[in-house]
């Protein structure tokens, strides 16, 4: 098959079924703590598409999904591909009024929220019962299987739109990686599946890979472990930075030979955290770099490179003259936006800083392009400046910022006072690198990926 081929066949709605529902009729695909079976699950999608198309949802159209991780938002989301319509993931944590905007804009044949939704704060999966609303006659702004916004930690968010071939192709990506769950394992779910580790390296890989999701009772280190001592299959826990802390503060009351590795996503983890996690369970930490335009870009699931990642399969990663991470990408992510800074022929520029080993191909991420400030005529990287604030004794967490001087924000990890910061760093650092303002805040803003802020803007309102 051509190339043109076979880009139309994967475009076509049947990929849902080939790819995601196909399978034996009483295997087991999620345990919400119940289990749903492949049976189940392509009966409950097939009544959600009849009642998406009862209510206006049409081929090139649009449904915008704004729920909670739950049955209904994984049985509706496979109903709007199946239907050959286009997907608008909406957190269910937005405000009315980012949700408004949102739909001003991208104008959806559909709305699909709760009606009615059962469970604590703490819940992963919650029990929702849906309702499907018209809301215009226009087709979809894009030919995007799906439309995410970004995750907002250092700006406003943006729009990203991803095709079903992309979808396709980076599900196929992870069948290829070294060290993810295999097909009778379960993956342990804890990001959100509106976001992209969650939708693509949870859900949709462990649909097509037959691997059981299992998402915790509830968002704590003994249920996480519960979770993974359900069953004698191995389990391998997915999840980002902060439920690597999460765990490796929590004792188990028994071995779990079960417990294969975990696999997290998103911001670099300070050293301190990954030996505390390692030595309480003595299981690989593998990480993962990714971005909601292009999913996941490079791998460690081994530990063995940290911090370097080897490049996914398929994906190419170039260091540009400026010492900004390029990322092959053939098409423009971005919905409305035409910026050759972003995106320009065939790259994905993704404002990291990092180097690429030409020997290995390693990829070392440095952190933002922009933590590169001047001093007094002298570099700081900001993120040196974070990493060795953020492995100080009594930090739980920090973020460095340059809005005029170097100013820092720290959440503590019991008693801290700044002046042990200041004596702590002055053996660390040198004096022009280190921060001229410091903040102590109970709690850092986070995106709702779990992410740090960066905003200063967000940072100073976090500020008592």
């Amino acid at each position: 098959m051509d190339r043109s081929a076979a880009e139309s066949t994967v475009d076509h709605p049947t990929w849902v079924d080939d790819l995601l529902l196909a399978g034996p009729s009483a295997e087991v695909c999620l345990r919400l703590p119940d289990p749903v079976d492949r049976d189940t699950l392509r009966r409950l999608v097939a009544e959600a598409q009849a009642r998406l198309t009862g209510a206006g949802l049409r081929p090139g159209g649009a449904a915008a999904l704004r729920l909670p991780p739950s049955l209904a938002y994984v049985v509706n989301l496979l109903a709007t591909w199946r239907t050959g319509a286009q997907a608008i993931l909406l957190d269910h944590r937005l405000t009315d009024h980012e949700v408004q905007g949102a739909l001003a804009r991208l104008t959806p044949q559909v709305v699909v929220a709760p009606v009615r939704s059962g469970g604590a704060a703490l819940k992963i999966f919650v029990d929702v019962t849906e309702g499907v609303t018209a809301y215009s006659d226009r087709p979809a702004s894009s030919p995007h299987a799906v439309i995410q916004l970004s995750s907002g930690s250092t700006g406003p968010s943006k729009v990203i739109g991803r095709s079903a071939a992309s979808l396709v192709a980076e599900v196929r990506r992870y069948t290829r990686i070294d060290g993810v769950a295999l097909p009778g394992e379960r993956i342990i779910l804890l990001p959100s599946m509106v976001h992209v580790l969650g939708l693509v390296g949870g859900l949709l890989y462990g649909l097509h890979a037959h691997v059981t999701l299992v998402p915790p009772d509830r968002l704590s280190g003994d249920a996480v472990l519960a979770a993974i001592a359900a069953d004698d299959t191995p389990a391998t826990v997915l999840g980002v930075p902060f439920h690597i802390g999460l765990l490796a503060s929590t004792r188990p009351t028994g071995p779990l030979p079960q417990f294969k590795r975990m696999t997290t996503g998103g911001e670099l983890v300070p050293p301190a955290v990954v030996n505390a996690f390692v030595d309480r369970f003595g299981v690989p930490l593998g990480n993962m770099y990714g971005m909601t335009e292009v999913g996941v870009i490079g791998t460690d699931l081994h530990g063995w490179h940290r911090p370097s990642i080897a490049p996914a399969p398929g994906i190419t990663v170039r260091e540009s003259a400026t010492g900004e991470l390029w990322v092959s990408c053939p098409d423009s992510p971005y919905v409305g936006l035409s910026d050759p800074d972003r995106w320009a022929d065939g790259w994905l520029h993704t404002r990291d800083a990092g180097t690429v080993d030409p020997g290995t191909g390693l990829v070392t991420v440095r952190g933002r392009l922009d933590s590169q400030v001047s001093v007094g005529g002298l570099k700081v990287d900001l993120t040196e400046v974070e990493a060795t604030l953020a492995g100080l004794p009594g930090v739980a967490a920090a973020v460095v910022v340059h809005d005029g001087d170097i100013t820092a924000y720290v959440q503590p990890d019991g008693p801290l006072s700044e002046e042990v910061l200041e004596k702590l760093l002055a053996e660390r650092l040198a004096a022009y690198k280190r921060p001229r303002v410091l903040h102590l805040l109970d709690r850092l803003p986070r995106t709702t990926t779990g992410k740090l802020v960066r905003s200063t803007e967000a940072l100073r309102a976090a500020t008592p």
